[in-house]
């Protein structure tokens, strides 16, 4: 069994870390700066990877500064980062570099309906699934987006002797109860970075952004097959 040296650790260190610099470097939109510790202040608020590793990647830094400025001479170096440090950036500069798609941390399946569906259906779904948005599509795609408030506001001003008949009620009859919501599309392919980064713009506009609906190429004519909300955001960030 081969041991290796402290050089080649160190150089490991460095190619990990110049991965995760160059990642930030790209991504980080509207950055006036390049410097490391600066793209992860800027990065925190949008990316759930630089949130969920933000104390250790801030150390990479410091120790990154260590290897490099006390530097005696090419493949020499005073300061060594232990195996299990390079270990923990090699996973780490992975995980930036090879990221998980949108829908894998999508809710899925989604629970859709055409305009025409009985809205009894929809309470039995809610029921047992207990999802807040439900996309509501006619034959030509993505209409709007029913919510559990809409589908209360439409109870309160039907009720009638505290009776409420849901024998003929379709979804399209809650329609006026409903409130403009935004909604984006993307493809089945793109990466969870990318999905993080769209909440953030309407974040920085002061606009809510309800939900992310994941389809095959990002048509809103297409099936709906993952749909990312804020709390599916907030999930990914609790530590594996």
């Amino acid at each position: 069994m081969t041991t290796e040296t402290d050089n080649e650790l160190s150089e490991r260190f460095e190619v990990a870390f110049n991965k995760i610099h160059t990642w930030l470097q790209k991504n980080i939109k509207n950055a006036k700066t390049n410097k490391y510790t600066g793209l992860l202040r800027l990065g925190f608020p949008m990316h759930s990877i630089i949130r969920k590793h933000y104390d250790d990647l801030k150390i990479f830094g410091r120790l990154r500064n260590s290897i490099v400025h006390d530097k005696v001479e090419q493949g020499f170096y005073i300061a060594e980062p232990h195996l299990s440090v390079v270990e923990q950036i090699e996973t780490i500069a992975s995980k930036i570099n090879e990221p998980r798609t949108a829908l894998s941390i999508a809710t899925k399946p989604v629970f859709y309906y055409l305009e025409d569906a009985k809205l009894k259906d929809v309470l039995t779904v809610i029921k047992s699934k207990m999802y807040s948005v439900y996309p509501i599509y006619n034959q030509n795609g993505y209409k709007w987006l029913l919510t559990a408030e809409g589908i209360i506001q439409w109870f309160s001003q039907n009720l009638v002797d505290n009776t409420v008949y849901l024998d003929e009620v379709r979804v399209q009859d809650l329609y006026s109860f409903h409130r403009p919501l935004s909604v984006e599309f993307v493809g089945e392919e793109t990466d969870m970075f990318v999905v993080e980064e769209i909440f953030e713009e309407y974040h920085q506009k002061n606009k809510k952004l309800e939900a992310v609906i994941i389809t095959e190429t990002g048509e809103q004519s297409e099936k709906p097959l993952g749909i990312i909300t804020s709390w599916d955001l907030l999930e990914i960030n609790v530590p594996e």
